[in-house]
């Protein structure tokens, strides 16, 4: 294995203006690559030290899914399952409509949101957190947002689409971890950390950012028409203390999340030896599920050549993603540039971080895959 090109691109990121990078690969439970550029407090010129903290933001996506998932392989619920069933502010659910006079019209929903498509992104949803019902919500709450009242106030928005006639990035799955809450019977960060963090020894890990997280939080930056500029240390998807963002409130460490994303790489077992899910289910999460019309809505320029399966992408035809990666790859990426890839094949995981948001997603994720199998 020769690593010396992947070194060298990652070297270039802080050139082209990422203030920070740090990336990880696993194989079979073992470290085979590592490598950190820049700063994690570029104003500061304070270099990386491979244990900082970020807000994963939509990274946080995958585990939500194998929560979820978790309850389902042990028959709590079927992705057939009307979702009204466990939160029954969705059922009866009303399509938003805009007519070509710009007027917006409601009518009932063809059907209603099954659990299946919470996972696939089909279910109707935006990714609207300024509405008006969720900002009552808020505010009721004294500014805390709790998960489920949340979820009610999203249902109470109504759709933009009848559930299964397109795909699109929702709050589909901060909905999921409202259903995993009451399918479970305990607030999610808790499911999440007693059945993830926990069993694969992820202790730098939660989805609140916890004083031991602040005091190593790697600086955090928006790009934009201007440069790149310094931002507040926070994630604006968590809306209070008892918001447990399902969709993107994960704050973590790469060397915590790589153990997540080895763990589904080794066929559901993480480096403690602990199981957190089956190869079954591994294999159903990284199938594609998109229909051909809903394919046609998945077409992010990062996303060439995969589909999506359940909360992931999943790598459908390497020829038309010119990717060195086999069928079967998956994982996602977070709003601030993180990225993850798994290859059960393989057994190779990796995780890759940076805090900068508008990130240059296009441009750095294909790379990264296309030089790390190079070098393999």
């Amino acid at each position: 294995m020769d690593f010396s090109e992947l070194k060298r691109f990652l070297d270039s990121l802080p050139e082209m203006g990422i203030p920070g990078v740090d990336m990880t690969v696993y194989q079979a439970h073992r470290s085979i690559f590592r490598h950190s550029a820049g700063f994690r407090d570029r104003e500061a010129e304070a270099p990386m030290r491979r244990d900082e903290t970020y807000f994963a933001y939509s990274c946080t996506k995958p585990l939500t899914v194998v929560c979820a998932l978790q309850l389902f392989e042990k028959g709590a619920f079927l992705m057939s399952d009307p979702l009204g069933e466990y939160l029954p502010e969705y059922r009866n659910l009303k399509v938003h409509e805009t007519d070509a006079q710009g007027r917006v019209r409601e009518r009932p929903a063809k059907r209603e949101i099954r659990m299946g498509d919470l996972f696939t992104m089909t279910a109707g949803l935006d990714y609207n957190l300024k509405t008006p019902e969720i900002n009552r919500a808020v505010a009721a709450a004294n500014g805390r947002a709790p998960t489920r009242e949340i979820a009610r106030a999203i249902a109470a928005g109504g759709l933009c689409f009848d559930p299964g006639a397109h795909w699109q990035y929702s709050l589909c799955l901060d909905v999921l971890a409202a259903a995993v809450e009451v399918i479970s019977g305990m607030r999610f960060e808790t499911y999440m950390k007693k059945n993830l963090f926990e069993p694969l020894g992820m202790t730098m890990s939660s989805l609140h950012l916890t004083p031991a997280q602040a005091e190593r939080l790697a600086a955090q930056y928006r790009r934009d028409e201007r440069g790149v500029a310094r931002i507040d240390a926070e994630c604006a998807y968590v809306l209070g203390p008892d918001y447990d963002s399902g969709g993107a409130g994960l704050v973590t460490t790469v060397n915590d999340y790589i153990r997540f994303s080895d763990a589904l790489a080794c066929g559901g077992v993480g480096l403690t030896g602990e199981r957190i899910l089956s190869p079954a289910a591994i294999e159903l999460m990284r199938e594609n599920h998109l229909t051909p019309a809903q394919m046609t809505d998945f077409n992010w320029p990062q996303m060439v050549g995969y589909g999506y399966g359940l909360g992931v992408r999943t790598l459908v035809s390497r020829a038309a993603g010119g990717a060195l990666s086999p069928a079967g790859e998956f994982g996602w990426g977070g709003a601030a540039g993180a990225y993850t890839l798994i290859d059960p094949e393989r057994q190779l995981s990796v995780y890759f971080a940076e805090h900068m948001l508008n990130s240059c997603e296009p441009y750095v994720h294909p790379r990264l895959r296309n030089l790390l199998y190079a070098a393999l």
